[in-house]
């Protein structure tokens, strides 16, 4: 029980801006109103959008939110809260199948545009990963970034966990092929690769991605293989385009958001998730090892929307 309090207090603690920010605002509108008239739902829908909600997913949740309270003769805007609250939460859901990964052998590519803290990222997953039972290995794919060898190297062993490197510029489906056949002889249980952050040619980052699958297809036939594009959170609807960019030439099977401390408007998580239908598997809440967190949609929309008058029991704090 300690654990898990403590666990919500950090993460509370990581959302207090988008808690200051995204959400003081939409508290505001339910203040301001009694009634669910015209003008609530614009000024809702424009809080929404400004906290990074996006235009198509905004107009989606004030569509159910109207649909839910006309249907359950809800008038009143305390009242509809609630509903509201709990719409969010639907739209940010996991499949129970989520984390099967941690019960196969599996391999990890993870992709994203440098600078989002990708390769960073790769060595805080690590770290998860090593700390919950499963033997991992790191490869660094990203060959074409000079600093990204050293970086995953201190990360590896911050994470107490093996790496695979090769010479800047060495083809990376050349590294992917070294670390397979580590893992095949190491009896891995997860591989995870970083590889190239570029996506100013698309149709080079499409080939190298089938390559990386093609020799993990021809050196570990039927292993599990995952997807995941890191995203900086502060960088709002970039973010979200990026993503859809890179939906383009792969398939993403889930998303991590980093730098979630950063950011007052936490309703970009929501935007990604919906638009794209692809689960935000981990969150990043701060620069320590520990602070990249497996998501949980109740927890994060509790965390953001927890009274922030109340005194934080687990952390003493206002």
């Amino acid at each position: 029980m300690g654990e898990k309090t403590g666990f919500f207090a950090r993460l509370k603690m990581g959302l207090k801006k988008s808690r200051e920010g995204f959400a003081d605002n939409i508290e505001e509108v339910f203040l301001g109103h009694e009634k669910l008239d015209e003008e609530f739902y614009e000024e809702l829908e424009e809080v929404l959008i400004m906290g990074d909600v996006g235009v198509n997913t905004t107009s989606d949740i004030i569509e159910t939110l109207q649909d839910k309270c006309k249907k359950e003769h809800i008038k009143d805007t305390y009242k509809a809260k609630p509903v509201l609250i709990d719409e969010l939460k639907e739209r940010l859901s996991l499949k129970e199948d989520a984390y099967d990964f941690e019960n196969e052998t599996t391999v990890v590519l993870v992709v994203g545009v440098n600078g989002v803290g990708k390769t960073t990222t790769v060595g805080k997953l690590a770290a998860r990963m090593n700390e919950s039972g499963h033997k991992t290995l790191v490869a660094a794919a990203d060959t074409f970034r000079a600093a990204a060898n050293a970086q995953l190297e201190e990360w590896a062993k911050r994470a107490n966990v093996d790496i695979i490197t090769s010479k800047e510029g060495t083809d990376p489906s050349s590294v992917v092929f070294d670390a397979v056949n580590a893992a095949k002889a190491r009896k891995t249980d997860i591989l995870i690769c970083d590889t190239a952050g570029r996506l100013h040619n698309k149709k080079n980052l499409m080939e190298e991605l089938r390559k990386m699958n093609r020799v993990i297809d021809r050196e570990m036939p039927g292993v599990r293989r995952e997807t995941w594009i890191v995203l900086d959170a502060t960088t709002g609807q970039n973010a979200l385009n990026q993503a859809k960019e890179f939906k383009e030439v792969t398939d993403l099977s889930g998303i991590v958001l980093t730098k979630m401390d950063g950011t007052a408007k936490g309703g970009i998580a929501i935007a990604i998730s919906s638009e794209l239908d692809i689960p935000v598997k981990y969150i990043g809440v701060g620069e320590g090892i520990d602070d990249l967190q497996k998501f949980n949609p109740d927890e994060f929309i509790d965390a953001i929307f927890t009274s922030n008058d109340k005194k934080d029991e687990t952390t003493g704090e206002e």
